[in-house]
């Protein structure tokens, strides 16, 4: 017989008083739904339909651009050979520019990948380099490019110069030194199996060496910015740097890894545009920089880093390699053309301003 007032002996226990905050992704929402993070209110969920919408309106973009060309020399620009031409020419821009989409990440910058582009194509074709055939230029391309991206990443990693500072001055180093190595002329390239690759013969299924090239850069680009750790942690040192390290990320190492990676893409850039071009020059890869930033913005990589998109500035080379496509073939003074990139550029910045303004 129990007591008045006592528990009876089969009643179950008192479940302890919740503990504000403990277990609230466990216990709340009715069961049956999934956990707040997998549901639309999801701030990364947002973020990559945000991604897609603007993606998306890349293409409608391209596709206008498109549409003015087979609209007014349908001929000239819808032709095989053009189309070709206008993604040959991506191509090379392009993978300089799959770099610089991982330094913005990260909230970095890089001004010196166009010099880097000349000075890897003007030591790659020295009359020593070229004895060694195509895998020696190739493989200097790929070295000065590495070494370059190695100074800039210990200077700003290491050294703790800002790197705006720490790439102006590889900037001016690489343009001096390749004007040096090249004494200011052209070195052209007498290596026949390098010359071949700019051949119609060597295409693939009528698909130029150099795309195939631009292609495979690319989708490692972005397998390995969104489905590997390097990629997560790229994204979390722009986010918030001081954040990632307390978190563990070697936040250093990081940072040099990516200049390291971005000299790497102007190395296989350089090495694509001698091909281009069968010649070595010091004025090779100019403004390639200025191209390469406008390319990941407008492709909807921020400026101040934390998010970037390979798809979208791969979009933003064709969007610009198209627009200069058509200027030449429509016979437009080419101020016209960079007042139209300018414009493109500062109405990307507005909308991605007017985005993350809450």
């Amino acid at each position: 017989m129990n007591s008045p007032g006592s528990r009876p002996a089969s009643s179950p226990p008192a479940d302890p008083a919740p503990v504000p905050g403990a277990g609230a992704t466990l216990t709340s929402g009715p069961v049956g739904k999934p956990p707040a993070g997998r549901t639309g209110t999801d701030p990364l969920s947002w973020l990559r339909r945000l991604a897609d919408l603007h993606n998306l309106s890349l293409v409608g973009v391209l596709a206008v651009l498109i549409a003015v060309g087979g609209f007014t020399k349908p001929d000239e620009f819808l032709s095989t050979d053009n189309l070709q031409l206008v993604l040959t020419q991506a191509s090379v821009i392009g993978v300089v520019t799959v770099g610089m989409t991982f330094v913005i990440t990260s909230g970095g910058i890089d001004l010196s990948v166009g010099a880097m582009v000349a000075l890897a194509s003007v030591w790659a074709t020295t009359l020593a380099t070229q004895d060694y055939g195509l895998g020696g230029i190739l493989l200097c391309a790929v070295l000065v490019g590495l070494g370059c991206g190695l100074v800039n990443g210990v200077l700003i990693a290491y050294g703790g110069l800002v790197p705006f500072i720490a790439t102006l001055a590889m900037l001016a180093s690489a343009r001096g030194l390749a004007l040096q190595i090249s004494d200011g002329r052209t070195q052209v390239v007498t290596v026949d199996p390098v010359l071949d690759l700019g051949l119609p013969d060597s295409y693939v299924l009528g698909i130029p060496p150099l795309v195939i090239i631009f292609a495979a850069v690319t989708v490692l680009g972005w397998l390995v910015l969104n489905r590997t750790t390097f990629g997560r942690r790229t994204v979390a040192i722009g986010g918030n740097a001081e954040a990632a390290r307390l978190a563990g990320i070697d936040v250093k190492r990081q940072r040099l890894m990516l200049y390291l990676l971005s000299g790497l893409c102007c190395g296989v850039a350089a090495f694509m545009l001698v091909v281009l071009t069968g010649s070595g020059q010091n004025t090779n890869g100019n403004l390639y920089e200025l191209d390469a930033i406008a390319a990941a913005i407008i492709g909807g990589t921020l400026l101040s880093g934390g998010r970037g998109t390979i798809t979208g500035s791969v979009l933003g080379v064709l969007v610009f390699t198209t627009i200069t496509n058509l200027f030449a073939l429509n016979n437009l003074q080419s101020d016209v053309q960079q007042i139209a990139k300018g414009a493109i550029i500062v109405a990307a910045v507005l909308v991605q301003k007017g985005r993350s303004t809450p």
